[in-house]
């Protein structure tokens, strides 16, 4: 295979591309330079510490932010020339929510819907089957949701349009273990399906055990990134250690320091 061929070949396999990626901000850089490529059908877990630029890099990658320099390529679009045709294919659960809360949950996911282009039919039908099974009552306005209900619903709307590629920012907080089992049988069959799945979470065993691949990001930096399997291996290829264990080591963190003075 010659070398153009090979390139193109690693291009079509690719559903999210970071070439040089920096973000700054007055004098101080967030995101400083970083490359990645994250496989078409992967689980893809985005990891590190507090300030370290995952939050700015997600701003970027759905077009909240606008990049310092350098690119960020979906499906082979450049999200600065194409917008519209990565909005199409995208579906995105921030960590903060920003819903329509005077409409009722059901207004909302059919609205959701036909946004994407999805006929009222095939609106109504989809929004039934999300509320269902995550059990959201369809008639309640969204303002009266509990937090967690609130999350499943922005789940709901990303996830009905059937999206290319999934951006998750801590999509578990405030979801109680059982909603959080279904949520994530529902990630886990698109990725089976051919969904890229993109997400961020500070519960390392959500990460380890959903996640195929991770990168870990420290002062702007890409420090690591490799498959899970690969990573949790020992230098001998055998021990098996946690993701937690990597993490940690990665970023260089002190936990000599984990002590207060009154407790012991």
């Amino acid at each position: 295979m010659s070398d153009m061929a090979e390139i193109s070949q690693n291009k079509q396999c690719t559903a999210i591309r970071f070439e040089n990626l920096t973000r700054k901000f007055g004098d101080f850089t967030a995101v400083n330079s970083i490359n990645l490529d994250i496989r078409r059908g992967s689980f893809f877990g985005f990891l590190g510490p507090n300030g370290a630029g995952k939050s700015t890099t997600i701003n970027m990658l759905i077009g909240l932010l606008k990049p310092t320099s350098g690119k960020i390529f979906i499906e082979d679009f450049d999200i600065e020339r194409h917008p519209i045709e990565v909005k199409r294919i995208l579906g995105v659960v921030p960590e903060i929510l920003n819903l329509y809360e005077r409409l009722k949950s059901r207004e909302y996911l059919e609205l959701s819907a036909m946004l994407y282009g999805l006929s009222r039919n095939d609106a109504f039908q989809r929004s039934r089957e999300i509320l269902d099974l995550l059990e959201v009552e369809g008639d309640k306005f969204i303002i009266d949701l509990s937090m967690g209900m609130k999350k499943k619903i922005s789940l709901g709307a990303a996830i009905i349009h059937r999206p290319e590629i999934l951006v998750l920012d801590e999509p578990f907080i405030t979801i109680d273990a059982i909603s959080a089992r279904k949520i994530k049988d529902i990630l886990l069959s698109m990725v089976a399906s051919g969904v890229t799945i993109f997400m961020t979470s500070h519960v390392l065993e959500v990460i380890e055990k959903l996640c195929t691949d991770v990168a870990i990001i420290h002062e702007g930096r890409i420090i690591l990134t490799g498959s899970v399997e690969e990573l949790l291996k020992e230098g001998d290829g055998k021990s098996i250690r946690t993701l937690e264990d990597v993490f940690v080591k990665t970023v260089g963190a002190d936990l000599e320091r984990g002590e207060l003075s009154w407790i012991k």
